[in-house]
């Protein structure tokens, strides 16, 4: 598999970080979800004498694109895009009902808010304003073209475009809030890697989606050689810019759904998801050759690292870290500055 350095950044998320909590904020919203889909179900069949059945496609429309969405997550390198496009399909259907329902006068119509509110738990400020002007414009065109609504009755939308406004508005500012309590849990403060306090929610998630789609997941450990050196001969503030660089090279080196995490003191850890431990053992060479190809914040450094991973029939998280751990500690007593696959194997450097 081929590796190069990828700009994580999209319009959606700016950063690994942000992808990180849309991630874990749209797994807590599943099980919310599905209890919503089944309430507007039911709603939808008592009144489907009145309204026909099309109301009720448009909702199984919803649950499909949701579902195909969790299945595609994994192996996307930008995957907020189809959380925003399965977000954009659950709005346009309820845009649709209320154009098959009365337009301005539809009692859907307060249905809109819906996934307004679910917004803001998992993107920042401008997706919320465009799933927010996406929407006015939906319902602005159903009573503009809709043949049994006057012109006239576009007022009819203007009250529910303001409450949506407003909702957004409010649950933005108190996302914002939760996701700056929540970025100093799984954030690290120095490197801006995620810490080993994240870790465990997504070594979840991957054994989940591993027994759905059989990929393979693939870990890197990795350590900095003497790093007590470092920091006793340069001093800790030396020691802390070369932590911030190695973090950056690893960074450039990695796909977008990749995930980093700094677990420990000079300890970092590598999330491969559909990585085969032959691809995962060529990425850590790479990151080997990049840390130790030119000094880093002026100071020669060396970085040893330990590579495990599934085979594809499934995915035991605390097993496979155990095993890369143990290739790592390898990796050590063999002299440091290399790759030790499964614990046996080095990759020469």
């Amino acid at each position: 598999m081929e590796r190069r350095s990828t700009h994580n950044a999209t319009w959606l998320c700016p950063d690994a970080a942000a992808r990180e909590r849309m991630l874990d904020m749209d797994a807590r919203l599943k099980r919310p979800r599905a209890a919503a889909f089944g309430l507007i179900g039911v709603t939808l069949l008592w009144s489907s004498t009145y309204l026909g059945l099309a109301p009720v496609l448009l909702l199984g429309a919803t649950v499909l694109a949701f579902m195909l969405t969790g299945r595609v997550l994994g192996r996307l390198s930008a995957p907020e895009h189809a959380v925003f496009g399965a977000w954009l399909v659950a709005e346009a259907a309820i845009v649709g009902a209320v154009a098959m329902t009365g337009g301005s006068e539809s009692a859907a119509m307060s249905w809109v808010i819906i996934p307004i509110i679910t917004l803001p738990a998992r993107f920042g400020l401008r997706p919320v304003l465009a799933g927010v002007g996406l929407t006015a414009v939906g319902l602005l065109a159903v009573v503009l073209l809709a043949p049994h609504d006057a012109p006239e009755k576009a007022l009819g939308v203007v009250f529910p475009i303001a409450a949506l406004a407003a909702i957004a508005i409010l649950s933005t500012a108190l996302m914002r809030s939760d996701v700056e309590h929540r970025t100093e849990a799984i954030i690290d403060g120095l490197t801006g890697m995620l810490n080993r306090r994240s870790l465990e929610h997504r070594l979840n998630e991957l054994a989940a989606q591993a027994a759905v789609t059989r990929q393979p997941v693939a870990v890197i450990a990795g350590d900095l050689d003497h790093f007590k050196r470092v920091n006793d001969e340069h001093g800790h503030a030396v020691g802390d810019a070369v932590l911030v660089d190695v973090a950056y090279r690893m960074r450039k080196r990695l796909r977008a759904f990749d995930l980093a995490y700094r677990v420990g003191g000079e300890e970092f850890l590598v999330l491969l998801p559909g990585a085969t431990p032959e691809a995962a053992a060529a990425l850590a060479e790479d990151l080997r050759a990049a840390i130790a190809g030119e000094p880093v914040a002026g100071v020669p450094v060396t970085m040893s690292f330990g590579v495990a991973g599934s085979d594809g029939t499934g995915f035991d998280g605390p097993a496979v870290l155990a095993a890369a751990d143990a290739a790592l500690y390898a990796a050590k007593r063999a002299g440091r500055d290399r790759v030790v696959a499964d614990a046996a194997a080095a990759v020469a450097p």
